[in-house]
C-alpha cells in the first residue's frame, strides 16, 4: 500500500525546506562548512565533494523525470519522504517534521527514488531499482515488489525510505513563507 502523505524532517532552528541546492555554490559550501564545524547532526558528516555530487545527481534525477513525462518547475528539488519515517528526526538538532497530503501535489511535479537519492543513484549492487527515478504512477508496483523500506526493522543501508523530490513550490507555499 502506498502511503498518502509526504513527510519532511528538519532542524527547528533552521525551519523547513531549507536547501543548500538553492544557494550559489560558494555560499552553499560556506554553510556546509559551518555545519561541519558545529557538528550539527547528520549533515556535519558529509564528504568534501558532497555538493558537487549532489548537484550532478539532482540534474540527473531531474532529466530522468522529464524523460518520463515529468514537468518540474524548479531547477532543484525539495526533499521529502513517502510516508512517515520518524527516526529521521534524530538526524537534526531539535528535529521536527511536517506532513503534506500527497493529493496536494501534481503527480508530474514529484519524482521518487527507492532510498535516499545518493545511494539510490550511486550504489551499485545490481538491484533493479538502482539508478532509477520513479513517477507517482509507478509507486504501487515498486512498493508491491520491494516493500516500504522504513517499515523494516533495519534503519541502515541504502534503502531506508522512499525519497520524494518535489519540483514545484506551489503545494508547499505555507511552509516556504
Amino acid at each position: 500500500m502506498v502511503p498518502d502523505i509526504l513527510s519532511h524532517y528538519y532542524a527547528r532552528e533552521r525551519g523547513p525546506f531549507r536547501s543548500l541546492s538553492d544557494l550559489p555554490h560558494g555560499e552553499a559550501e560556506s554553510v556546509l562548512e559551518a555545519i561541519r564545524r558545529r557538528g550539527d547532526g547528520f549533515a556535519s558528516q558529509r564528504r568534501p565533494d558532497y555538493l558537487v555530487i549532489r548537484r550532478e545527481l539532482e540534474g540527473l534525477i531531474r532529466q530522468r523525470f522529464i524523460d518520463k513525462g515529468g514537468r518540474p518547475t524548479r531547477g532543484t528539488p525539495r526533499y521529502m519522504i513517502l510516508g512517515q519515517c520518524d527516526w529521521v528526526r534524530d538526524w537534526y538538532p531539535d528535529g521536527c517534521s511536517l506532513e503534506v497530503p500527497l493529493q496536494r501535489f501534481d503527480p508530474w511535479t514529484v519524482s521518487f527514488t527507492y532510498g535516499d537519492s545518493f545511494p539510490a543513484m550511486r550504489h551499485n549492487d545490481g538491484k533493479p531499482h538502482r539508478g532509477q527515478v520513479f513517477t507517482l504512477g509507478e509507486l504501487p508496483a515498486l512498493v508491491e515488489q520491494f516493500g516500504l523500506p522504513q517499515q523494516r526493522a533495519e534503519t541502515t543501508g541504502p534503502d531506508r525510505y522512499i525519497e520524494a523530490q518535489v519540483w514545484d513550490d506551489g503545494p508547499l507555499g505555507e511552509w516556504l513563507a
